[in-house]
């Protein structure tokens, strides 16, 4: 989904913005992102909430003395609008195409154009996507539908959804197996949710699930980390290089930084305030080597800490 930093219109351009069928980003006179609609999501790898403020050329170091970095200097400081030539740039922008993780850089044309917001001077980045055949693909595609079945992000909640989540722990077990390295997974579930839907109604629902979900990427820092809707109020986290006692560090303080929104529950609920119950699991050689071992043991764990009273973490071994 969209984010972005307080601006004029900014729930009006969201949706207008996540019509458009090219990349577009927003970059304020600091050069860090203020917009990033979801059409860059799935190409990046990136979801809207890790991005959120940070310095575009920290986000894309190699843009760093590119064309790309010129323009927005030129449109940050002197209002001039530029388009790049295809001929001299044809992959500006580390991006592929939606949903491949090595395919090759798609071709791009890109513009900068220069404009103001509260006498604060900012740019917009256009990207669109001149690959013959993704142009040829998109042409193809009938319905709505079928572009939200390809995506790799979930509809309401703007983080990965489970397919992307299947794909990206099948990779990154596969290179935890290779290097013999770290791997842990999280899964998050919301405690009491159905009491909070009962009472709140479905569409308070909806937003606390999008409260919970924008909190756990915002605590997902690295270029690998992957936070995902797994289903309903349940959530996941990949944490490459991470061991099990590191993964149950950062499970509480997911737990906590939830906690201290302090986002009212529902009388029936266990708890007034809304909490989350986290399985912790990590991969191990000769055990939890495939995604749905490790996946079970992160749920066995998970309703462990249900179990327990919920608001806690438990990892896989935990009074064994």
């Amino acid at each position: 989904m969209l984010i972005s930093k307080p601006v004029a219109g900014a729930g009006f351009a969201a949706r207008v913005l996540n019509l458009v069928d090219s990349g577009i980003v927003v970059v304020d006179s600091q050069q860090d992102i203020a917009l990033w609609n979801s059409w860059m999501v799935p190409r990046s790898g990136r979801s809207a909430a890790r991005v959120q403020g940070q310095p575009l050329f920290d986000v894309f170091p190699a843009l760093r003395g590119s064309r790309i970095e010129a323009a927005v200097l030129a449109a940050l400081t002197e209002g001039i609008a530029t388009t790049i030539p295809q001929s001299q740039e044809r992959t500006p922008f580390p991006l592929r195409e939606a949903g491949s993780f090595d395919g090759a850089l798609i071709e791009q044309a890109v513009s900068v154009t220069p404009f103001s917001d509260d006498g604060e001077r900012c740019c917009m980045i256009e990207i669109r996507d001149v690959s013959g055949s993704a142009v040829r693909e998109r042409k193809l595609m009938d319905h709505a539908e079928s572009l939200r079945a390809r995506s790799y992000v979930d509809g309401l909640t703007g983080i990965a959804n489970r397919r992307h989540f299947d794909v990206a722990l099948e990779r990154e077990l596969r290179r935890a197996q290779r290097a013999d390295g770290d791997l842990s997974l999280l899964l998050v579930d919301i405690d009491s949710f159905k009491a909070y839907n009962d009472h709140f109604g479905h569409q308070q629902g909806d937003s606390c699930l999008t409260t919970v979900a924008q909190a756990l990427a915002s605590m997902l820092k690295r270029p690998a980390d992957v936070a995902a809707r797994y289903g309903g109020e349940e959530f996941a986290a990949i944490l490459p290089d991470t061991s099990l006692e590191q993964a149950r560090a950062h499970a509480n303080a997911i737990r906590e930084h939830v906690a201290g929104l302090a986002l009212e529950h529902a009388p029936a609920a266990v708890h007034p305030m809304v909490t989350l119950s986290i399985g912790v699991a990590s991969f191990e050689k000769d055990r939890l080597n495939e995604p749905a071992a490790l996946i079970e043991a992160a749920d066995k764990a998970l309703y462990a800490a249900k179990r327990g009273g919920r608001n806690r973490v438990v990892a896989d071994g935990d009074g064994s």
